[in-house]
């Protein structure tokens, strides 16, 4: 498909680039080159390279997943599938053939996909990605004569009308084919077209309409006038965590050995076993850089801080360093080396905060305080969201004049962590930066990293949380937290699984974070505890926890009313003790390795809520199921949830057989992962009863051929 663009965005750029970093060429604003970019890239007619030609009758409309006009790429995992839809059509009742035309960004040749018509001129078609990285895919139409002469050829023989001439014509299609064709079938096609000739009509009937003519023809299609859909479109493929993943988050400091003491990286090190025996994959720290000493918060985020009081974490920056340092107390670069070593041989990756912004003593404020907005009484504008004042910590300005070498230094921190390491980055409050930085970073970094992972800790608009998950952000925080009740929850998955959203906003469910601590968790009850772990691990493929005080049922807030920790350990140093009773880590343990053992919890948007009914024909408001199923329907999960966690629910669930082509009296087995008992079900009614005290969820496999 040489006509086909051949040229990428880094050959374009490398082409129209004065510098080594293009954005910046001199005289052109940053912009202008993002718009040209997506100008070029996304909207280059893709038959450009070939002069108009009005014998190109098939149309190709509205192609999905396409992103806001194909700006910004559809998010896959590799071995994933992309699904492709289009309407095509032409004038007339010739017949079309289509394809999807693939490819990795970097690769010249083209890979050929087939789709199929299905009704009213709607198409689809499907294609494999492969490792991380790049991708992008077209669709190519064109009238397809052979297919439409052979249409004909059928109705006239049981119109029992005279087609000799039929014959000929056809033979003449093919005779036309000889020359697309290879040498071996090219001798083939000519024998056949010979039978065709021959004058034996029944002969010539069966050659005509055999299999093999047929695969001959198929595999030398007629393109000249075929028609292309005037985008390419993107495909962005990131590593498999980026799909699947199962966060623990954790404050270094806390974990001293010696009680009352800060902890080191170190002494970290002996968690590693316990959470990766627990079933976790990435565990995510808070900011571990030096911490400012200026405005210092107290305990409880007070205003004033004690001597020995040890600041939020999120005040980076000190006389120690600022985002390429760590803070001296946890240890050093080559002790934090170290650490993530470990914690790779255990089957974990760490995911470092990302907190673009500075206390006051931070480095950066001495050496470029023009990267900060400066008030009329000579201070640094501080953060504020009124009547809170975050004096602790400067926000960086990025509307600076000098916000190119603000970008350019903001990168190098990325790249120092990924020198160490790290490939995974929770991004505090990306919103609050400018969307073209994350554009522009976070296509720079996968880009020589394709196996990076950034999380979007976006508690925000809605919008706005959309813009930074197609700018890039492979996972982003969500509004599960504040999605309680069946109705809420059901919508909310609903809008994230079957709308546009699902191609490219990758859900990582967290029932608390450091800080927040829903009102729901402040009554204390365990059942609570364990009914929103359970719905953040079935209902997203990602999920995570603040622990340990989610596993030990933390549920004190500062006041009444506030969704903050009291005594948070954002503002202190923790002591924990790990086997307080009614903890609920066993309960999280067997939570996470069904989720490893079952394909059907590893992807979030295959989610088929079913019915309970309380009697009388009304849904129950309080038991809440939903199927979750592999591709190959090879593993199937029935999830069912009582809501309430202080009352005994029971009902009558409906399991969809119809969605597996069973009959309404189908016999199947469930076995209930969580207590291990197996039942016996006929038929697509069946009893469900769930006591919160001993357990408010089952997790059940379903056997339908047992």
């Amino acid at each position: 498909m040489d006509y086909l663009m051949s040229e990428t965005k880094n050959q374009f750029f490398s082409h129209h680039a004065t510098t080594s970093f293009p954005y910046f060429a001199s005289g052109v604003n940053l912009y202008t080159i993002i718009h040209m970019n997506h100008t070029f890239y996304q909207h280059k007619p893709v038959i450009s390279s070939r002069k108009f030609d009005g014998r190109r009758r098939v149309i190709i409309d509205r192609v999905s997943p396409e992103i806001d006009g194909g700006q910004y790429p559809v998010k896959r995992i590799p071995g994933e599938t992309v699904r492709v839809e289009a309407d095509i059509f032409t004038d007339g009742a010739d017949v079309i053939s289509a394809e999807i035309c693939y490819r990795s960004a970097s690769a010249r040749a083209w890979k050929r996909s087939p789709m199929i018509a299905l009704f009213n001129d709607a198409w689809e078609g499907e294609f494999a990605v492969g490792d991380p990285g790049n991708y992008e895919f077209t669709i190519e139409a064109w009238i397809d004569h052979f297919q439409t002469w052979r249409r004909g050829l059928i109705k006239k023989i049981e119109a029992g009308q005279d087609v000799s001439l039929a014959f000929r014509i056809g033979a003449g299609i093919v005779e036309k084919a000889v020359e697309r064709a290879s040498k071996s079938d090219g001798a083939r096609m000519r024998a056949l077209i010979s039978v065709m000739t021959s004058g034996d009509a029944e002969e010539a009937a069966s050659t005509a309409l055999s299999d093999e003519l047929d695969g001959l023809m198929q595999s030398c299609p007629d393109k000249e006038a075929a028609s292309q859909y005037n985008r390419v479109l993107k495909v962005r493929v990131d590593q498999k965590k980026a799909g699947f993943s199962t966060w623990y988050e954790f404050f270094p400091r806390s974990w001293a050995v010696e009680p009352g003491r800060h902890g080191t990286f170190r002494e970290c090190k002996r968690l590693l076993p316990l959470i990766a025996r627990m079933g976790f994959d990435v565990v995510y720290l808070p900011p571990i850089y030096p911490i400012g000493s200026t405005k210092r918060k107290g305990k409880n985020n007070t205003l004033v801080a004690g001597p020995d009081d040890p600041g939020s974490c999120w005040a980076i920056g000190s006389g120690e360093g600022g985002h390429k340092s760590v803070h001296p107390e946890l240890g050093t670069i080559e002790d934090f080396g170290e650490f993530v070593r470990e914690a790779e041989a255990e089957g974990i990756s760490v995911a470092l905060d990302i907190a673009f912004q500075c206390s006051p003593d931070h480095p950066y404020v001495k050496e470029h305080p023009q990267w900060f907005k400066w008030r009329p009484d000579g201070t640094v504008q501080f953060a504020e969201n009124p009547p809170k004042r975050y004096e602790d910590i400067l926000p960086l300005d990025f509307e600076t004049e000098d916000w190119k070498n603000l970008w350019t230094e903001l990168k190098s921190v990325l790249l120092f962590w990924i020198e160490k390491g790290v490939r995974i980055f929770r991004v505090d409050n990306p919103h609050t930066k400018a969307f073209l930085f994350w554009d522009w970073v976070i296509d720079e970094i996968t880009g020589e990293y394709p196996d990076t992972v950034f999380l979007a800790e976006a508690f925000t608009r809605p919008k706005v949380m959309a813009r930074l998950a197609k700018g890039g952000f492979n996972q982003s925080y969500t509004y599960f937290t504040w999605r309680n009740t069946k109705h809420d929850l059901q919508k909310y998955l609903t809008e994230l699984t079957t709308s546009e959203v699902k191609e490219y906003m990758r859900p990582n469910f967290w029932p608390n974070t450091p800080d927040i601590l829903h009102e729901e968790l402040q009554t204390g009850s365990r059942a609570t505890f364990l009914t929103r772990m359970a719905l953040a691990a079935t209902l997203s493929s990602n999920y995570g926890m603040y622990a340990p005080a989610y596993e030990l049922c933390e549920y004190l807030p500062v006041k009444p009313g506030k969704e903050e920790y009291l005594d948070s350990e954002k503002y202190e140093i923790k002591q924990w003790d790990m086997d307080r009773p009614s903890n609920i880590r066993a309960e999280i343990t067997a939570v996470n390795h069904i989720r490893r053992e079952n394909a059907a919890l590893q992807q979030t948007n295959n989610i088929e809520f079913v019915r309970v009914d309380a009697g009388e024909g009304r849904e129950h408001d309080m038991l809440m199921g939903y199927v979750k199923r592999s591709v190959d329907d090879s593993n199937i999960i029935l999830t069912v949830v009582n809501l309430d966690p202080q009352n005994t629910h029971a009902g009558w669930l409906r399991f969809p057989l119809e969605a597996f082509k069973l009959p309404h009296t189908h016999h199947f087995r469930v076995e209930d992962l969580m207590s291990g008992r197996t039942f016996e079900w006929d038929g697509e009614w069946n009893y469900v009863e769930l006591n919160p005290e001993h357990m408010p969820v089952h997790i059940f496999k379903v056997n339908l051929f047992s």
